[in-house]
């Protein structure tokens, strides 16, 4: 059995396929991100529907084409529904609890502590939505230079502060401070830092962002492949949600044009063996979140058109691993993720065509089919399907 040199993963966040069986435990029975939004705007996504996303989350087309990628669905084993959860497991590491969310808002002793530490006030202290909190907010913020605070279903302690009261490096200097101050029962999965820019009534956030991650629990695919010498390279936020540890290359671009450029440019450079990491988050973070379908449907699509590039540079030793982390159903009644199954495409020209994956029961499927695809010795999480892919 053939061994890949090179494995491009990619997530598109929050691009779910049908709520979990276990979905009523989170309130989302009846999401179904992708199935919602092909029902509504019929997304011209050919490259991808060649590879078998739409079979694989069972839409039907009316086409009787069979797919040319491997195609299935996975369900995650870990509980909660969290991009450094999904993400985690997708890397072969099962998280055994779910990190703590704040449905409330945080204790009023852990906002004190934090305001002492950062020597500011804080206003918000509660769940909503990203924008709509800078909208609320803001001007009061603008007034008085207090940091706005927040949360949401997700596992986050989020500060939000306009560029010109607080610039985008302090900020992140802010959020590393909370970032050391959640540990124990508060280590959240992720202390966000929310820059934003304009005036009341038309603020805009920045591509300014930054996550900052708990430490991984255990080891994950970057770090195995990293400590056998392959060369593992992030794009996107990957580096935030692994905290910067098992990467040996890393490009934080913002947005996914700039990230499939990034994509492009790693996959041209033929010196590199192992593992490339990207999340694509306009689907979740611009769309998703805010309920635009039509937007989200439109960044399917604009991926699509970007696919056969990526496709075209693989070569014969290469092999592309497409799915997501978690679901972000814009059509659902709510702003936040949804817990639902995730698609997962495999091709490569050193692959069967077609091949059913079928429903598989965890995310970390996927690190045990790279490992095994590109030869490491080390092992997690999951089940291979690589020996069901891979060419005789």
């Amino acid at each position: 059995m053939n061994k890949m040199k090179r494995v491009a993963l990619i997530v598109l966040d929050g691009v779910g396929c049908g709520w979990q069986q276990d979905a009523q435990k989170y309130g989302d029975v009846g999401a179904d991100t992708l199935g919602h939004v092909y029902q509504q705007e019929k997304p011209a996504i050919p490259n991808l529907e060649e590879l078998g996303l739409l079979k694989a989350a069972g839409i039907e087309t009316g086409s009787e084409d069979e797919p040319i990628g491997c195609f299935g669905t996975m369900e995650e084993a870990a509980a909660g529904k969290d991009t450094t959860t999904g993400h985690w497991e997708i890397a072969g590491l099962t998280l055994d609890k779910p990190f703590p969310t704040y449905p409330n808002g945080f204790p009023e002793e852990l906002i004190r502590e934090f305001e002492e530490a950062v020597g500011l006030e804080t206003i918000g202290n509660k769940p909503a939505s990203g924008t709509q909190i800078i909208e609320e907010l803001g001007p009061e913020h603008l007034r008085t230079g207090k940091l706005i605070v927040y949360t949401s279903a997700d596992s986050v302690f989020q500060i939000a502060a306009h560029e010109a009261i607080i610039p985008p490096a302090e900020l992140w200097h802010i959020c590393r401070i909370a970032r050391r101050l959640l540990k124990g029962e508060h280590a959240v999965g992720r202390v966000i830092a929310r820059p934003f820019i304009g005036e009341v009534g038309s603020f805009t956030r920045t591509d300014n962002r930054r996550d900052f991650s708990v430490d991984p629990t255990g080891k994950t695919m970057l770090d195995v492949l990293k400590g056998e010498g392959y060369d593992v390279l992030g794009v996107g936020k990957i580096e935030d949600i692994f905290n910067h540890r098992g990467l040996t290359n890393s490009n934080h671009a913002a947005g996914n044009e700039a990230c499939v450029d990034a994509i492009i440019e790693y996959l041209k450079k033929d010196h590199w063996k192992g593992l490339l990491f990207a999340n694509l988050v306009d689907t979740d973070m611009l769309y998703g979140h805010r309920n635009d379908v039509k937007g989200f449907a439109g960044a399917l699509e604009a991926f699509d058109r970007r696919l056969p590039e990526i496709l075209k540079l693989l070569g014969e030793d290469g092999m592309l691993i497409i799915t997501a982390d978690h679901g972000c159903d814009p059509a659902f009644p709510t702003t936040d993720h949804t817990r639902e199954k995730v698609p997962v495409l495999a091709w490569g020209l050193g692959l069967n065509e077609g091949v059913e994956l079928g429903e598989r029961k965890t995310f970390a499927d996927v690190s045990a089919t790279i490992l095994e695809a590109l030869g490491a010795r080390g092992r997690l999480d999951g089940t291979s399907f690589y020996k069901e892919i891979a060419l005789d």
